[in-house]
Formats: C-alpha cells, sequence, structure tokens
C-alpha cells in the first residue's frame, strides 16, 4: 500500500503492517530489510517488547511461550480504512494467536500522511471477558547518512541507559551514561552490547543529525521510556529508534505476566489508544 503528496511516498506493507520505505526527493530514508544486517524494516512490537526469561511467561497458572518481541510483526494484517492521506491495518485473535497469547484481542495500525510527518496510532482493544495485559512498541531502522551522525535529543542531560545480557534480560542497578549536549555522536561501538534501554521519559524527540548537526529524521513520542540499536558488532549503516511501552523481562523474573514491568493492563471491553510521529526532513 502507497501513500503520498506532493512531498513524501510511502509504502506499508500488510505483512506486519510494517512500513517499509519512505522517500523524499529521491533520497530512501529507511533501512532495507538486508538480511545481511537485519531482515526487518519497522516491525510493530506486539504483545511483547524484548524478550522473556526462558522465552515463558504464566498467565492463570498456565505457562505460555513467545519469541522476542512476540508475533504481531510476522502476521498478515487486514486493511481497515482507506484514506488519500492514511490507512488502517487491523489484526484479530484467532485460534492460532490464542495458543501463545490467551486473549482475545483487535490491533490496529494506522499510519496518517501529512505533508512530510507520518504518524503511527496504535489502537488495542479488549474483546475477551477478563482483563488483558500487553506492552506495544515501534522498531523503526532508518539509513544513516554518510559521513559523521549524531543523535539529537530535546534535552541537554546525559542520558542514562541499562543494557540487557546474553538471554536478552534487563539487567538490573548497573547504568550507563551517554555524555550528551542536546547531541551525541554515533558510533557503532555503543551497540556492542545490544541495545541501549532508557527509561523515565529522558526524552521525547530524537533526531538523526548529519555532519553539520542539521536533523533528517525526528522521531516524537510520549512513551516512557526507548531503545537505541543497531546490530551488535555488524557496523551496520542504519540505526532504529523505538518507543515502547513495555521491554524485556528482568534477570530471574519469575514469569507472572500480570507483574510483568511496564505491563498495560486492559479491562473486559478497554481500548488503549496510543503512537509516535516521524518527522522527514
Amino acid at each position: 500500500m502507497n501513500l503520498s503528496n506532493e512531498i513524501i511516498s510511502v509504502e506499508i506493507d500488510s505483512s506486519g503492517a510494517e512500513l517499509k520505505s519512505v522517500k523524499k526527493n529521491g533520497y530512501e530514508y529507511m533501512w532495507c530489510a538486508d538480511g545481511k544486517y537485519w531482515g526487518r524494516t519497522s516491525p510493530v512490537l506486539f504483545p511483547i517488547v524484548g524478550g522473556l526469561n526462558g522465552k515463558k511467561y504464566i498467565v492463570d497458572c498456565e505457562q505460555y511461550s513467545l519469541g522476542q518481541h512476540g508475533f504481531a510483526r510476522d502476521c498478515e494484517f487486514a486493511i481497515a480504512e482507506k484514506q488519500d492521506s492514511s490507512v488502517a491495518y487491523v489484526l484479530k485473535s484467532d485460534e492460532k494467536s490464542r495458543e501463545n497469547y490467551p486473549f482475545d484481542f483487535s490491533l490496529e495500525i494506522k499510519y496518517i500522511l501529512n505533508n512530510s510527518t507520518l504518524g503511527i496510532e496504535w489502537t488495542v482493544k479488549n474483546e475477551d471477558d477478563k482483563t488483558m495485559y500487553f506492552s506495544i512498541g515501534a522498531h523503526p531502522a532508518f539509513n544513516l547518512k554518510e559521513g559523521k551522525n549524531y543523535f539529537g535529543f530535546d534535552t541537554k542531560k546525559d542520558i542514562i541507559y541499562s543494557m540487557i545480557d546474553e538471554n536478552g534480560l534487563y539487567i538490573e542497578n548497573d547504568l550507563k551514561t551517554l555524555e550528551n549536549d542536546g547531541y551525541t555522536e554515533i558510533d557503532m561501538k555503543m551497540f556492542d552490547n545490544d541495545a541501549l534501554i532508557v527509561e523515565n521519559n529522558q526524552a521525547k524527540e530524537i533526531s538523526l543529525c548529519d555532519g553539520d548537526k542539521v536533523p533528517y529524521v525526528t522521531v516524537k513520542f510520549d512513551a516512557p521510556l526507548f531503545g537505541l540499536w543497531s546490530p551488535a558488532k555488524k557496523n551496520a549503516p542504519f540505526v532504529c529508534i523505538e518507543p515502547w511501552y513495555g521491554r524485556c523481562d528482568k534477570q530471574g523474573f519469575d514469569g507472572e505476566f500480570s507483574k510483568k514491568d511496564y505491563i498495560i493492563s486492559l479491562e473486559k471491553g478497554g481500548v488503549f489508544k496510543a503512537g509516535y510521529e516521524i518527522e522527514f526532513n
């Protein structure tokens, strides 16, 4: 599916409702999903963000299993609505999803194009007769410009972040510091131990900037935490800026889903709405 105006063109795949391409003045902003580095472009993370301890979790004394980032990114979405400047995709629970995620739900992902800004809206509905638990997050990958690149933050405070261990679990009480005066030069070695997990609402706007510190992509969000990522030790030509409503399990977590850090609780018939914007300069 394509959305376009006089400024920009956008391509979205119904598989995973995944944003695949954004072009402006002949420049491609999105990573091409080359499996040599990483075979995705901008997957939605649902119903978990990150990994589970032992890939297992517990709901009502029953044990279930989910792979990293959940299953929505690998599902075929249906088109729920299409207009000139927007398209909405929907994924509903079915017999297969209930084998590993025991809730009836509806997940809608809507893309709205406005000049050079792409809005992404998530709507999660609990269609079950019990309380539903989930996390959701974004994982867009943006091509880097040649030469130096910088993260531009809407704060001049140093960014405090955490890491994950070799099993993909959150390491508590081992905080790291990313020196920041509003800009931080991107060095691929910062990702040698995987993602940087940034909690406590430290930033709400993050840009990718060229060597002159001029932004070419800005991600705006209201999520409580975010991740910065590029494949470890691959010197990949892209980075991800990831607004999250959730994260991986911490080391030693017992798997009770309702007690998972940042878990979202949605009562019967409840609706959760969130999202983010990407401005392409």
